[in-house]
This record gives C-alpha cells, structure tokens and sequence, in this order.
C-alpha cells in the first residue's frame, strides 16, 4: 500500500522585496507589484498564496471583499488593500507549520494548511563546516532476496577514522540528500555539529529497495517483525562499518523515518534497542497497513505492545497533526495519541509533538533542530550506556485526551 506524503510548496521569500517593503513603509503600488512578482495570479485569485521567511509570513489574495485573516484557526493581523491586492504581514513561531485561511462576507474563502515557518538552524549558514555526501550506493540484499536498495552517506564535518562516530539511520533517505530540496536535512546536521547540539554523526541515508519492478516500501517498513532491523544491522550498516568507524553501542545509534518510515524507525528499535536507542517518528503510520490478522502483527498494536511487553530503553519522540489521514487503515492522529499515552503510561522518556498538520513531510522537517537536540540531548561519547527517564516536565502533564471540535 502506498501512503502518499503531502509536501505543501510555499514560495521562499529570504529575499522577499514585499516583505522589505511593507517593512520600510513603502507605497501601496510598489507593494502591490512586489507582491505580484513573487506569487501566481493563480494562488492570488484562490486565496492560497503566501511567501515566507522564517517567521515572517507575508499572506496576499484578491478577493470580492474585504477578507479576514485567520491563522491555526484564530484571527491574524487586518489585512491591507493596495489596489486589488489584499495583504497582511504575521509573525508566528519557527520550527512548526501553520494553516491558513480567509473569511469574506462570513463564508470561508481559500486559505492553505502546513505552511512551514523554518527556524535559522535549517538553513544554510555562510562558515559552518559542512559534512562529506557521497555518491548514490547500491546494495544487493540477501535477507529481501533480488531486493536492491540505494543508499548515502554522510560524514558530518569533523568525523575521523580515527574516533568511531555517532549513526543515525533515515529511512526514505532520498528526500534527504539535495541540500536545495525542501527537507533541510544536510544543513540542520551541519548548524547543530558545528553547535555542538549533537555529536558528530554518520548518517545513512537509505531509501526502499525494487526487486523486479516492484516497490518494497510498504513490506520493508510497515512490517512488525524483526526482518528489516536485521537487514539494517547485518548488511547495510555491516557494509558502511566495513568503510566508516562507527559506534556499536545502541546509546549512540538513532533512528528516524516518516509515515511508513517512522513506524520502521520505531520498530528497528523496539525490535533491537540495543541497536538503536534514540527514535524519531514523523507522521507514523501505526496502523493496520500489512495487518496478517493471525497471521502478522499490524502496526495498530503498537500503543498495547508497548503497555503489555517488556520496557525498552528507549527514547522516542513522535510527530503528527489532527488533520492526518483516516482511511481503510485506521487513523493516524488517533493512533499516534495512543502511542503518546502508551509510552507515557509505561514511563518512556518521550516527547509529544502534536499540531495541526496534514499527512506531510513538513511537520516533521521543519522541528528536525529541536527533533534532533532533544533525542541527542545530554549524549556524552565516554559512555556507552543510559538508563533513559522520563523528563520531569512531561512527568508533571497529563494524559492526552480527545474531544470533538468539527461536529
């Protein structure tokens, strides 16, 4: 079964002339045609245009009357007519997406959800060292026979044979490796390295293998069983030991994914956490997707797994958002509050992550600074161990709860 994953596309402003604009007081007509240059008619005319920098959000529509602004469901700042161009400039938090949407006349009118407001450490900063990507490598595999699966890796900058390094292991790796494309990864590993917020890493970036034409995204990822940790621990991480110095230890090892690749993330450390003791899931699909009923557990038995079987020392930080999929598979926001509960009751040192965002990789690639401090928090190289507590905040919080709000 293949999960589409959103990627809302927002129009990068840095160097937004519109936002300098409105900024320096400029006119109404330069603002008007600055704002032109840097959307579409189209967007414009639907009311989903925005252009962002960093917390700066600079929302434009032409609407048949005067439009109210709201932002994550509250009022945003009066917008401003400049000819037939509407406009309204908000400051809001970094390291999250945000939704919009308009009101006219008190009927709903366009809008846009998971908008990401980036923070300064995913983007690309002039004089931090930068790690080594490299090449496209291809594994044949053994455990998934005829499977053949392409991964990278990433040397983060001031990595030396000569002192093992820190792993972390991302699946869908693809999405990571262009420093241009949206996810930010490579400069959110470079800003944190050279801050010292988490220690030199070797990363592998490792996407789902084809055997015969055929994606083995689902089969890899969403199987809970022990079949993919040991395709990680006995051939690919086997193949990049054999070329980089890496840590053996599971306290040194984190694990990250998305969708199906947050639930494989997970369960490589539920199934091998002394292979991999820091977890992060985004979107995670703990749902029925390869479900065997009698047969195979589905990722929907994850929130009671983790009530009824032996406690893990793990670390875990989990992502979603309230407008994530419901489908034949169960449902994502419900299941991933489950697992939050789940881990809660049980005493996990986790974190909860919860917004209102769609089934997209934003939500997940726009904390990646916080996602990373947090699970690489206190992480100290003379050791090979910790005994991993809950913090005392979250200790002091409740139970999450549900109530209704669209009925």
């Amino acid at each position: 079964m293949r999960i589409l994953l959103l990627l809302a596309v927002c129009l990068s402003a840095q160097a937004s002339e519109a936002i300098r604009l409105i900024e320096s007081h400029g006119s109404p007509d330069a603002i008007r045609a600055a704002i032109l240059a840097e959307v579409k008619e189209a967007d414009l005319a639907k009311g989903s245009a925005v252009i962002t920098d960093g917390g700066k959000l600079l929302f434009a529509t032409k609407a048949s009357g005067a439009p109210k602004l709201l932002i994550n469901e509250k009022a945003g700042p009066a917008m401003v007519k400049a000819g037939d161009v509407y406009y309204a400039l908000a400051t809001v938090e970094t390291g999250r997406t945000h939704n919009f949407a308009y009101a006219v006349d008190g009927k709903p009118f366009g809008g846009k959800t998971d908008v990401p407001a980036w923070p300064e450490d995913a983007l690309q900063r002039a004089g931090v060292p930068e790690g080594q990507l490299t090449a496209k490598l291809v594994h044949q595999s053994r455990i998934y026979p005829g499977m053949a699966s392409n991964y990278w890796v990433y040397t983060a900058a001031g990595y030396s044979a000569a002192s093992p390094a820190a792993l972390m292991v991302w699946q869908d790796g693809e999405v990571n490796v262009d420093r241009a494309a949206a996810s930010h990864t490579l400069n959110v590993i470079d800003n944190l390295t050279a801050k010292k917020q988490i220690p030199v890493i070797v990363h592998v970036f490792i996407s789902p293998g084809m055997v015969d034409g055929k994606a083995m995204r689902s089969v890899e990822y969403d199987t809970v069983n022990d079949t993919y940790p040991r395709f990680l621990r006995d051939e690919i991480l086997a193949e990049v030991s054999a070329k980089y110095s890496i840590r053996k230890d599971g306290y040194s090892r984190a694990i990250i994914g998305e969708s199906s690749g947050a639930i494989c993330a997970f369960n490589a450390a539920w199934f091998q956490p002394e292979q991999f003791a820091r977890v992060v899931s985004r979107i995670g699909s703990f749902t029925s997707i390869q479900w065997k009923p009698n047969t195979l557990d589905g990722g929907q038995s994850y929130p009671n797994k983790i009530r009824k079987e032996a406690k893990r020392n793990i670390r875990v930080w989990l992502q979603d958002g309230s407008e994530d999929l419901e489908n034949e598979h169960g449902s994502w926001p419900l299941q991933n509050i489950q697992m939050a509960n789940s881990l809660k009751r049980q005493g996990y040192d986790f974190h909860f992550s919860f917004g209102n965002g769609t089934h997209t990789r934003l939500g997940g690639q726009v904390e990646a600074p916080a996602e990373l401090r947090w699970v690489w928090r206190g992480y100290d190289a003379a050791k090979t161990e910790e005994k991993f507590e809950m913090e005392p905040d979250e200790v002091a919080k409740p139970l999450w709860r549900i109530r209704g709000f669209n009925r």
